[in-house]
């Protein structure tokens, strides 16, 4: 097949691209350039697609032997998640860009491009794995290697986005086994530092940086019945579950610490109380997309078993979903048997079968039964 690898400059798409050309594929390496924004040459281990990142990915499809690209996305990176995370936050709601970036940049701009090139499938460093069903159609699970599993953030891909990816690393038992494969193949990124944290907030401070971007107004910091309890100097600058920086000038009755329970922008308020209010029950979900063909019981609307994963390396936990019927967009209804903590509208919450991601949706709303007794 003709194969556009993904060349994000770290070791994983290094040796993903590494083992479709030994695979026999007609492979070409691109490196996506995301920003223009000073601070990002980077020499540690934060944020991701950095002029240092571009480096190394010509390096490896230098040696390699494989053409190299730098396609310029900065402008649609900008718009579809910069843009989106600011407007998330400004609506009281926590985003998760990567999420977006795979969404609208790697498998919606990058593949719409690879395919009208005539290129066959996007090769990614991802740690996951497509497989066909009876009928040659793709389904998406889990990596062989859960610790590194990253079918959540892929959860966002369709059907026809299934049917031309490729994730070479997806049956790789171990980090450990793709950096010494790197080491062995003379590819210099063998021991480069992982990426964390958000690669468009060079210094990791995304309250200060938050700050920048949205009108932050002081107002009322009230407990769980409404009493006010402090002042904040900003209701966007927080996220539900989060306990520090919110000094209180009332303790709590019983001396235990309280955590955010919920952001009201359109107050100006924020919620807070003890932790055990922080345990969700119920999500309702929306912008829902099905990662292959859906099942069954979504085309009937019937309710179905799952499990429920809101965080990158969250546990999933076990529930029940079914697709709420209406007029306007479909939405996605979770029953959680084990409440999870610290959910919070923009979240995204993904429903697995066994290893086979089903779905993702983004919470609307979280609520918790033991809040509503109140």
């Amino acid at each position: 097949m003709r194969v556009l690898a993904a060349m994000s400059g770290g070791v994983d798409s290094a040796v993903a691209a590494a083992r479709a050309v030994e695979a026999g594929h007609d492979v070409v390496g691109v490196h996506l350039a995301l920003s223009r924004m000073p601070g990002t040459l980077r020499t540690g281990s934060r944020g991701c697609c950095t002029i240092e990142d571009s480096r190394d990915a010509w390096r490896a499809c230098d040696v390699l032997g494989i053409p190299y690209y730098v396609w310029d996305f900065s402008e649609r990176f900008k718009e579809d998640v910069v843009q989106d995370f600011i407007d998330e936050y400004a609506a009281g709601r926590t985003p998760n860009p990567c999420m977006r970036c795979n969404e609208r940049i790697k498998f919606a701009a990058l593949l719409e491009k690879a395919i009208a090139l005539g290129f066959d499938a996007v090769c990614t460093g991802h740690y996951a794995k497509v497989i066909k069903d009876a009928d040659g159609n793709p389904e998406l699970h889990r990596a062989a290697d859960w610790a590194k599993d990253q079918s959540y953030v892929l959860g966002v891909l369709t059907h026809e986005q299934l049917k031309h990816s490729m994730f070479p690393l997806a049956d790789t038992p171990s980090k450990a086994e793709v950096r010494a494969e790197a080491e062995r193949r003379g590819l210099s990124v063998a021991n480069k530092p992982d990426s964390h944290d958000i690669c468009f907030i060079p210094d990791g401070d995304t309250a200060g940086w938050l700050a920048e971007k949205i009108d932050m107004t002081t107002g009322d910091i009230v407990d769980e019945t409404g009493t006010k309890v402090g002042e904040h100097p900003g209701a966007n600058a927080f996220t539900v579950g989060q306990r520090r920086g919110l000094k209180l000038g009332t303790p709590a009755a019983d001396g235990k610490p309280r955590f955010v329970l919920e952001i009201r922008p359109k107050e100006n308020k924020v919620v807070v109380g003890p932790q055990a209010l922080l345990a969700i029950d119920e999500i309702r979900g929306i912008k829902v997309s099905w990662a292959g063909l859906p099942i069954a019981e979504i085309e009937t609307g019937a309710e179905f078993d799952c499990h429920a994963q809101v965080r990158a390396h969250g546990d999933p936990v076990p529930a029940t979903a079914r697709m709420l019927p209406g007029d306007g967009a479909p939405q996605l209804l979770v029953t959680l048997t084990d409440p999870l903590r610290g959910v919070a509208p923009g979240q995204t919450v993904v429903l697995y079968q066994g290893s086979r991601v089903l779905g993702q949706a983004t919470i609307d709303a979280a609520r918790s039964l033991q809040r509503a007794e109140l």
